[in-house]
């Protein structure tokens, strides 16, 4: 049987992590400021908080919601907050910033509590592409969570992989 395709991928010790496991699913909001300011740039303390109280603020139930302010509208710290407030208790997760800041807080949560045990001494692959969205930083994160304990770490697919760390 010398013609027999044996795979030795899938027979390997290799250990493959895919961050898209790990991907949150979810609608992902990102709410800018601006509607709620005169003239989508200036912020009158009385205005401000009457267009937050009217605001149908559960259209946004269960979503993942980033509260942007773009960078040439300067506005009190207080402001991105106070509209923190009315979305915590409906959403999945808020954060401040754009929707890279919060697929970066949401991968890091959940690698905060990554079990590594498994790829103890192992060989270990994180697994390269994608059909969600996975930020640099996770992978970061996750290369550092890894590297003290696992035998070789790599990146990419099985067919093209690329060595990150060797233990000697």
């Amino acid at each position: 049987m010398a013609d027999q395709i044996i795979n030795r991928v899938a027979n390997s010790t290799l250990q493959v992590i895919d961050l898209e496991d790990l991907y949150q699913d979810g609608t992902r909001t990102l709410l800018s400021i601006t509607p709620f300011l005169d003239d989508g740039i200036v912020l009158r303390e009385k205005a401000f908080r009457e267009r937050l109280k009217s605001h149908n603020w559960k259209a946004y139930q269960n979503h993942f919601v980033a509260i942007h302010c773009p960078k040439d509208i300067i506005v009190p710290q207080w402001a991105t907050l106070l509209v923190l407030t009315y979305l915590q208790p409906l959403v999945k997760k808020v954060v401040v910033g754009n929707l890279e800041t919060l697929e970066q807080q949401l991968f890091t949560e959940i690698l905060f509590s990554f079990d590594t045990t498994p790829y103890q001494n192992g060989l270990v692959m994180i697994k390269g592409c994608s059909n969600k969205p996975v930020p640099q930083q996770a992978l970061g994160i996750l290369a550092e969570k890894l590297t003290p304990i696992v035998r070789k770490l790599s990146y990419g697919e099985a067919c093209s992989s690329v060595p990150l760390y060797n233990k000697s």
